[in-house]
């Protein structure tokens, strides 16, 4: 596969630097990596892909040259800053509720319905991720029957509230 120049929009988040780790481990073949995040988390250093990036703030001339932008930053971000992500070219792989019930925008879990992915296709909705989880494990038995009724409780993660609450999290664990 040829190199991809990628931006990951929420880079400072846990979700942002879990992306950076599954992309590493999986030996993504990256050529430029741009991580975009707020103005007070602009200038410092996340080290990814052995060598350090900068973290730059996030504006609406972050795309340009952008093969795949992946965002983790939230709705609101998400819907002011993926149309100029799309509008440089890229494809828009976003992890916030925005576009989750857009019609037109593909939901996708890669290992359920990756395949239904089109060439077309340049903005992609992931679901929740206690969806995305329950999902893998419901497929395989919707292979082996029909399923009449699921009833499902969840208790979300500190991890969904984001950087500030799993060091909280931390904190208090050690307490």
């Amino acid at each position: 596969m040829k190199q991809k120049n990628i931006s990951i929009v929420g880079a400072t988040g846990a979700v942002g630097a879990e992306l950076l780790r599954v992309l590493e481990s999986r030996n993504f073949p990256i050529g430029d990596v741009r991580l975009l995040a707020s103005a007070r988390s602009a200038g410092t250093k996340i080290s990814a892909f052995g060598a350090d990036h900068p973290v730059v703030e996030l504006t609406s001339t972050s795309f340009k040259g952008t093969d795949i932008a992946f965002f983790s930053a939230g709705a609101t971000r998400s819907r002011e800053f993926a149309p100029h992500a799309l509008a440089e070219g890229a494809l828009v792989v976003d992890n916030s509720s925005a576009f989750r019930m857009d019609e037109e925008v593909p939901l996708i879990v890669p290992e359920i319905n990756g395949a239904s992915l089109l060439p077309s296709h340049h903005l992609v909705a992931n679901p929740n991720c206690t969806a995305a989880i329950l999902l893998m494990a419901v497929n395989p038995l919707r292979k082996l029957g029909t399923l009449n009724r699921l009833v499902v409780s969840t208790y979300q993660s500190a991890s969904g509230a984001g950087a500030a609450a799993m060091a909280e999290l931390g904190e208090q664990t050690a307490d």
